[in-house]
């Protein structure tokens, strides 16, 4: 393609301005002709190996591939502020460097358009969520091409687009259709994977696998109900009940995310309560050991692997039982888990969940049993004259908290006496059973034994309720001297920890652990095992924007799928997006999903063609959460004309193929993942969304719809951009562009909003606090390539930075100085010159080239901005630039500041633009400086300075340097010493 330079009208420029000077009106023209040209030739459209779009021959012209993906965007109402673009001019700068080495790039962007913000507003106005949302993609669409980023737009998409959920439920009904099959062999020959729900199926049938609970009955003597029953305690998709966020203000079940710290959603500020629900779940506990092991095997920060890691809090221990006294008299037994096993010798009381199923059989009837110490009867005793109401008063007080609320650190304790006590199996002493809401019926059993000598959340619990506290572990000789706590945590040995039949006194932790577990699974009091963190994926929710579940039921309330020829299943228009509770406090309310509202969409006939002729069905009223859209996109991008499959299979090979060596620094023998070869967003979403995405990858990659094993090879996680906030006096945001700065006492500022002192923080910048900046303002003042460069140049790209306005006229500046070496600002003409640049030029140039190279390369953007500042300064003090210094100036601007770098290239009489020229290569040979300035200090103050060559010996510089007019004048009474450090340094010392 030919590429003739726009030429800016005149008018542009002011009286005062010459009429090719470099501004924001004529960044604006040269930016938006690119951004045309771009589209309208397709500059960045990349071609597939098959399908649609399929370019073979140019796919094998262009080399190695490169897949770069950002994280989806959600489009907001507010649009973009100009913390958003970091990653995404990040992304795109690495890939226009890619480009120009020769690689077939992908870099694509959608929109993960379901999303609680357009339900509420339906709600609120009655306007359907899909209009909100558009107009909000509109916008933020706008806003992304002024920006100039070389995304390829026929792969643009959004979750909410039919075509796409249609695969978002064909990828559910296959999660639905499989269980995983721990002693299967995978590839590699470890074991565990997915498996197709009817090979589970004819293994039943054949008996080479048990009926669970089956009572020896073969698989033909089950109804189908029963057998449905069965298979959905294998399924990796199911239903189940469960404890969960219930917000009757928004009239729908919450993750944990969505709710606040003060067990308020954050969406609205409405009260969350913890109630059972039947609730969709995904069996994410089942690629638990797959997820933490496989993270060796990527290229991520290794904090991201440590949250993911903690979050699927893998731990070794034991499962011991407590015998108990149940409220009725009868006897029971508490499990635990704990990874201290050896430390049960100090178990002085028992905590189970509040949401725990012995929690009614464990509270007595009539008054607190004897023994019972006043300050065990918690917070609502003098409410309350039994344990029943104690009990019941304090667990609809626990409801009314988030798990986040409950797990805070530092949270005052709170608890109360069940009324029942348990007997510690090693000690055999009667310790007492508390319900606490520290305690979460979602990780281990919901119970634990505490050991207040050894953990910092026992020993407070046990101190304000004047339970004994008995240490077990003793600090070593070698841990004399370490700061000791009132509980100790650290590894020391075993003591006060005997009976008749055990003794681990004297013992290392290690041993005391493998000792008391044989000894435990000897009694049948307990067994050594592995306990996780992660708990199955809560995947309903009881809204209407969101995708349908493909899922239908018959009279039986058996589960069947929506046939596959009849995907999408598309979301039908509702009478009304309210919720049906409208009393927030109603934490009894039960959840009404919109769609239940829509009788004939609900209930439909239907023949499956199972003999069965036409029947009625149910179809599952809850939807899905954002996050399903979310798991999976950055498949769709490699083929989303593909009508007939995910992804061409040839596709996926192609674009997430493996590399031939594994990543820097994985274990011996671990072998390439495949993936996005670089995925960019932030660290919010380092634990859930690639958590999510990674499980989902890998049950496609088991049932061989992919053939990579990791969805992100690679991840980088950029920081925030940061910018002064302000609150009133009632601790609420206020608009930070109305805040005035004035002068106050003692020559201190003082900012004023509307009349009123206001406090300043700092903080991400961002709607939340009211401190946004829109990327508008900054086109419209400086032109998109300025606030490329100035986003580039901020800081290290992984760092949080501050944003600061008056900073962004330095890189504009910059863009301005290059442009008058190139264009005379009068006349329009090039300036530049075919002469050669001077020795020292000439070496300064190629150490750029190398440099920038490896910056790019590396992601230290700012680093290779601030070279190319330097070499062009060096240029800009030449009556002549010379052509060979500038025109790889403007291709290592290129990527960075991409529209001025293709009027430039234009201007300097290239065709073809800059996103496929080659990337400028340096010269070893001229990097070598062939002159260094060695410095020369007399008694270590600088007094002279000498040009040698970088290669020659001290004894060569000692001479030179002694012979020099200015040493021999300080030196005439003699020399006490010389320090030869070369090339760079001589010291001399005189008498």
């Amino acid at each position: 393609m030919s590429q003739a330079p726009i030429t800016p009208s005149t008018p542009t420029a002011s009286a005062n301005e010459t009429p090719f000077r470099y501004t924001a009106a004529m960044a604006r023209d040269i930016e938006i002709a690119w951004q045309d040209r771009w589209e309208e030739e397709g500059t960045f459209n990349a071609p597939n190996p098959a399908g649609p779009w399929a370019e073979p021959e140019k796919v094998g012209a262009l080399g190695q591939k490169l897949l770069v993906l950002d994280m989806f965007p959600y489009p907001s109402g507010v649009g973009l502020h100009v913390g958003h673009p970091l990653g995404y001019i990040a992304t795109d700068v690495y890939s226009r460097f890619h480009r120009m080495l020769g690689k077939n790039v992908l870099h694509a962007l959608g929109y993960d358009a379901f999303g609680l913000p357009a339900e509420q507003y339906a709600v609120q106005t009655g306007q359907h969520p899909r209009k909100t949302t558009e107009e909000n993609m509109t916008n933020m669409r706008r806003q992304l091409r002024r920006l100039g980023l070389g995304f390829d737009n026929r792969r643009t998409f959004a979750t909410i687009d039919e075509d796409y959920y249609r695969w978002t439920q064909w990828i559910f009904l296959q999660i639905w259709d499989a269980w995983y099959d721990a002693d299967a062999v995978r590839a590699d020959g470890a074991k565990g994977r997915a498996r197709p729900i009817s090979e589970l199926v004819a293994e039943l049938e054949s008996g080479e696998r048990a009926i669970p609970d089956g009572d020896g009955r073969a698989w033909a003597d089950l109804g189908s109900t029963e057998q449905a029953k069965v298979l959905d305690g294998f399924r990796l998709a199911y239903t189940d009940e469960a404890p969960v966020n219930w917000c009757p203000g928004l009239g729908t079940v919450l993750s944990n995310e969505e709710v606040t710290n003060e067990g308020r959603s954050e969406r609205g500020n409405y009260p969350v309560f913890r109630r059972n629900l039947s609730q969709w779940k995904m069996r994410i506990t089942a690629y638990a050991d797959r997820l933490a092991d496989d993270l060796d095997g990527v290229d991520w920060p290794e904090k991201v692997k440590l949250m993911q890691r903690n979050w699927i809090g893998r731990s070794h221990g034991a499962r011991v039982t407590f015998p108990v006294v149940l409220g009725t008299g009868e006897t029971g037994g508490i499990e635990v888990f704990t990874t201290r096993p050896d430390t049960i010798f100090g178990a002085t009381f028992m905590v189970i969940a509040p949401e725990h199923p012995l929690v009614d059989s464990l509270v007595p009837e009539g008054a607190w049993p004897e023994g019972t110490h006043d300050d065990w009867k918690g917070q609502h005793a003098a409410a309350s004259a039994t344990p029943k109401e104690a009990v019941a008063a304090y667990r609809l007080a626990a409801s009314r908290k988030s798990e986040v609320e409950r797990q805070t650190e530092g949270k005052d304790k709170t608890g109360v006496f069940t009324g029942s006590f348990a007997t510690n199996p090693l000690t055999g002493q009667s310790i007492p059973v508390f319900v606490a809401d520290y305690v979460l019926m979602g990780y281990g059993t919901g119970a634990i034994m505490a050991v207040p000598g050894h953990d910092e959340r026992d020993f407070e619990y046990a101190s304000k309720f004047s339970i004994p506290i008995v240490r077990v572990v003793a600090p070593t000789a070698e841990q004399a001297d370490m700061p000791l706590t009132e509980w100790f945590v650290g590894d020391g040995v075993a003591v006060n920890s005997a009976n008749d039949a055990v003794s681990l006194d004297g013992l290392g932790i290690d041993d005391a652990k493998a000792r008391i577990i044989a000894h435990l699974e000897a009694g049948g009091i307990g067994h050594g095992t592995i306990n996780y963190r992660i708990r199955d994926w809560l995947f309903s929710r009881q809204r209407y924007w969101g995708e349908p579940f493909p899922i239908m039921y018959d009279e039986d309330g058996v589960a069947y799928a929506v046939p596959e020829e009849q995907l999408p299943l598309t979301l039908p228009d509702v009478p009304d997006y309210s919720p049906k509770t409208f009393d927030p406090d109603d934490a009894q309310s039960s959840p009404e999903p919109p769609l239940s509202r829509v009788p004939e969409w609900v209930n439909v006939e239907m023949d499956l063609g199972d003999g069965r002729g036409l029947r009625r069905f149910r179809r599952e009223t809850n939807t899905m959460p954002n996050w399903a859209g979310s798991c999976w996109y950055y498949l769709r991008y490699l083929d989303p004309a593909n009508h007939d499959a995910l992804v061409d299979p040839e596709n996926e090979r192609y674009w997430m193929a493996r590399h031939a060596e594994p990543v820097a620094g994985a274990p011996a023998g671990t072998r390439d993942p495949g993936g996005v070869d670089l995925y960019v967003g932030g660290v919010e979403h380092a634990v859930l969304h690639l958590l999510y995405a990674r499980f989902w990858h890998k049950v496609l990659f088991d049932l061989g719809h992919v053939s990579s094993e990791e969805p992100f090879r690679k991840y980088f996680s950029q920081g925030y951009i940061q910018a002064w906030a302000y609150t009133d006096s009632r601790g609420q945001y206020v608009p930070a562009s109305e805040v005035r700065e004035e002068p106050g006492k003692d020559g201190e500022p003082t900012f004023v909003w509307e009349g009123q002192l206001v406090n300043r923080e700092y903080g991400k910048i961002g709607k939340s606090l009211k401190n946004s900046v829109s990327p508008d303002e900054m086109y419209d003042a400086y032109g998109a390539d300025t606030f490329r460069v100035y986003e580039m140049s901020m800081g290290p790209l992984e760092l949080s930075k501050p944003w600061e306005i008056r900073a962004v006229v330095g890189s504009q500046r910059f863009l301005q100085r290059l442009w008058r070496n190139v264009v005379d600002e009068e006349t329009g003409a090039v300036r530049v010159a075919d002469v050669s640049p001077d020795q020292a030029l000439t070496t300064q140039l190629h150490q750029t080239i190398a440099g920038v190279r490896e910056d790019y390369e590396g992601l230290r953007f700012n680093t290779a901005i601030a070279k190319l500042i330097e070499l062009n300064n060096a240029v800009t003090k030449l009556d002549v630039p010379p052509r060979e210094v500038v025109e790889a100036l403007v291709l290592m601007l290129a990527p960075v500041a991409p529209h001025i770098a293709e009027e430039m290239w234009a201007r300097l009489g290239h065709d073809g633009g800059v996103a496929y020229a080659a990337f400028p290569v340096s010269d070893p040979a001229k990097i070598v400086e062939s002159q260094v300035t060695c410095v020369v200090q007399i008694k270590g103050k600088v007094r002279d300075r000498v040009d040698v060559a970088p290669d020659i010996s001290e004894d060569e510089l000692r001479e030179l340097v002694l012979a020099r007019d200015k040493v021999r004048a300080a030196t005439a009474n003699g020399i006490r010493t010389v320090i030869v450090r070369a090339p760079k340094l001589v010291n001399v010392v005189p008498l």
